[in-house]
């Protein structure tokens, strides 16, 4: 961005108050109380606080002012739009010593630009219609939950089989993705709770620009991103909808991926709203990236795998404030990760972690690296006091 002007101009008439960047109803007392020109002790006095923390107040206040472009001591005097920041000012003197010009250099200001992402997405969610809730099923085995584990399905993501040995497009996805779903829900026992967990990285990618959220690293993309959210949000849909045919309670989890972390927050979203009306749908919808559910002295616990390894995941949800009550509750603990496409498992201090593969096709990355799994998605049925009662895994057909 870039501002050039005469001596006057350089100081525009608007956003002229420290009040537009006050936090806190404080904050404004004490800089409407200073913009009238009183004296640290004064202001202290009016407020109830120490002259120090006068001072505190207003610099924080200043320094956040200051990011956005607005420091006329400094001759900053030109703002950047909300979700931005400034990034670097130069300024042009005249020979007395008065601005003449200005060059303002702003960045992303990714914190805010993902608040405001957050806000659009529930306010496009307001204008969904929810569905009719779902006939309840009968004759269920009140002490089962059954665990149904999707992760990394990498939707839109496009595989050339003379490169990677299998072919994977967004077609061939959606129709894997809903087959296996109905294999994996009819493998079942009668089990009063289905929890259905999207274990991150659903989509391949994240926005139009087929990138890598924080990496920016190119991606191999079959189809436009419009359509893939189209495809993203029908299948998940259809799944939850047969699993409230088949289960009394159903739990859905759709974690944050390193691929898709404004997907998993926009799906779960869509998810929540549509199925406002059903009393027998909990969806668990944070924006932490790590996820837990006790069923009855077992928990549960879901993380991607992109923040902490998986041998630190223990130490994560047992410490975690949010997590610490059920954990002590639990007599074990099942933390369930993904990321690395591939099968391993631990067991420590009366927890088992285990890493889950994917039933996506490898991609040509995966495959000039000479990384190979076999693909599957697990279903895990717990007891609410014996743990692990019953597996199987489902793997795609030839």
């Amino acid at each position: 961005m870039c501002h050039l002007g005469g001596a006057t101009s350089i100081y525009p008439g608007d956003r002229m108050s420290l009040l537009e960047y006050c936090n806190t109803e404080r904050q404004r007392q004490i800089v409407e109380l200073h913009e009238q020109g009183l004296g640290y002790t004064k202001i202290g006095e009016k407020v109830g606080c120490s002259r120090y923390a006068v001072r505190d107040s207003l610099q924080a206040v200043k320094a956040r002012a200051a990011t956005q472009g607005w420091s006329p001591q400094h001759d900053m005097v030109h703002t950047v739009p909300i979700g931005f920041n400034i990034k670097g000012i130069s300024t042009y003197y005249s020979e007395d010593g008065k601005p003449v010009g200005q060059w303002v250099k702003s960045v992303a200001d990714k914190e805010a630009q993902f608040q405001m992402m957050i806000e659009r997405i529930e306010l496009a969610c307001e204008g969904i219609t929810p569905w009719k809730p779902v006939e309840k099923p009968q004759a269920i085995d009140d002490d089962l939950l059954s665990l149904l584990v999707i992760t990394d399905f990498h939707l839109g993501s496009y595989c050339w089989g003379q490169e990677t040995s299998e072919d994977y497009d967004t077609n061939m996805a959606r129709d894997l993705f809903l087959s296996s779903i109905k294999e994996m829900i009819d493998s079942t026992p009668k089990s009063k709770i289905g929890l259905l967990c999207n274990l991150g990285d659903f989509l391949h990618w994240d926005g139009l620009d087929q990138l890598t959220p924080s990496g920016k690293n190119l991606l191999e993309g079959d189809s436009r991103y419009s359509r893939i959210v189209d495809i993203a949000m029908t299948v998940m849909n259809e799944a939850v909808r047969m699993m409230l045919e088949k289960y009394e309670k159903v739990v859905f989890v759709c974690a944050e991926g390193n691929h898709d972390i404004a997907g998993s927050i926009w799906l779960r979203k869509f998810i929540r709203k549509l199925y406002g009306n059903e009393p027998r749908l909990e969806v668990i919808d944070n924006d932490f990236p790590y996820y837990a559910y006790r069923h009855g002295e077992i928990m549960l616990c879901f993380h991607h795998g992109h923040k902490v390894k998986m041998d630190r995941l223990p130490k994560v949800f047992s410490s975690e404030p949010r997590f610490r009550e059920d954990w002590g509750k639990s007599k074990v603990a099942y933390i369930h990760s993904g990321h690395y496409h591939s099968e391993r498992v631990l067991e420590d201090a009366g927890a088992i972690t285990e890493q889950h593969p994917t039933l996506a096709s490898r991609d040509s990355y995966a495959t000039r690296l000479g990384l190979m799994s076999q693909r599957g998605a697990k279903v895990i049925t717990y007891d609410s006091t014996d743990g692990e009662v019953a597996r199987i895994t489902v793997r795609p057909k030839a």
